[in-house]
């Protein structure tokens, strides 16, 4: 068993405290606060950028689970404890933030092409878009039924869910650090909990990105879990890959992160 470096150590208790504040702040207000919402929302809060990577639950407020949590707790424990000791806590952070960032700025990408998408048809049939978001503001999942016109049930609903959705959970901060654990030992053997085959780092945790890269695309889970945001996995893994690379690359010279 693998002694639990400082750096991990404070995460997990930071993320810990999260969940209990999100759990005991009374009538959902933590969560409003510091979930990422979509930022054409007006409850986005550039803190949330941030915020939402100590955060966890089942999806939304009402589904609230402790096993988001778990789960990616074990996972920062089991791979970010050796990348800290090998880089040392500044560049482990780096790493850690990085990938959070990285994470978020793609999956909203991906939902600003889907949600301007949808936008985009329902002006062309004549709707006015300030009309369109105030009626998106007025209420939490109101939408105009003539949209209905315009946007099948699947459109529809990316387009109100992205909208009032939330991203929560320091998955794709972890997938970073993933990606750095396998960069470092590539032929550590690893296993799936429901697969308990021994698989080489160098082949599992890019099969895990092209995993999560098909459910992105596809809109469907190969595990069927919904509420996944699939492509912060993929963004948080490919920021920690360039990083490391890119280290790597310059260990020898001045620019490399001290």
């Amino acid at each position: 068993m693998m002694r639990i470096s400082d750096t991990v150590k404070h995460l997990i208790i930071i993320n810990v405290i999260m969940f209990i504040g999100t759990l005991f702040i009374a009538n959902g207000a933590f969560y409003e606060w510091f979930a990422m919402h979509y930022p054409a929302n007006e409850s986005f809060k550039p803190w949330q950028i941030i915020t939402h990577m100590f955060m966890h639950g089942g999806g939304d407020l009402q589904n609230l689970s402790i096993t988001h949590l778990l789960f990616n707790m074990f996972g920062l424990w089991m791979f970010g404890s050796p990348v800290e000791q090998v880089l040392g806590s500044k560049r482990f952070i780096f790493i850690y933030i990085s990938a959070g960032l990285g994470a978020v700025a793609l999956q909203v990408g991906y939902y600003y092409f889907k949600f301007y998408s949808g936008l985009s048809l329902l002006e062309g049939a004549g709707f006015n878009q300030m009309e369109v978001l105030d009626t998106l503001k007025s209420g939490f999942n109101r939408y105009d039924t003539r949209w209905t016109s315009v946007l099948n049930q699947e459109q529809l609903g990316d387009f109100v869910g992205i909208f009032n959705g939330t991203m929560v959970g320091a998955s794709g901060c972890l997938m970073g650090i993933m990606a750095a654990f396998g960069m470092m030992n590539p032929n550590a053997e690893l296993m799936m909990i429901f697969l308990p085959i021994p698989i080489k780092a160098k082949y599992f945790i890019p099969g895990i990105i092209l995993i999560d890269l098909i459910s992105g695309i596809s809109g469907q889970s190969i595990f069927g879990y919904g509420n996944i945001a699939h492509f912060a996995h993929v963004g948080g893994a490919l920021t920690g890959f360039l990083i490391m690379w890119y280290w790597k690359k310059n260990q020898f010279n001045r620019n490399r992160w001290n």
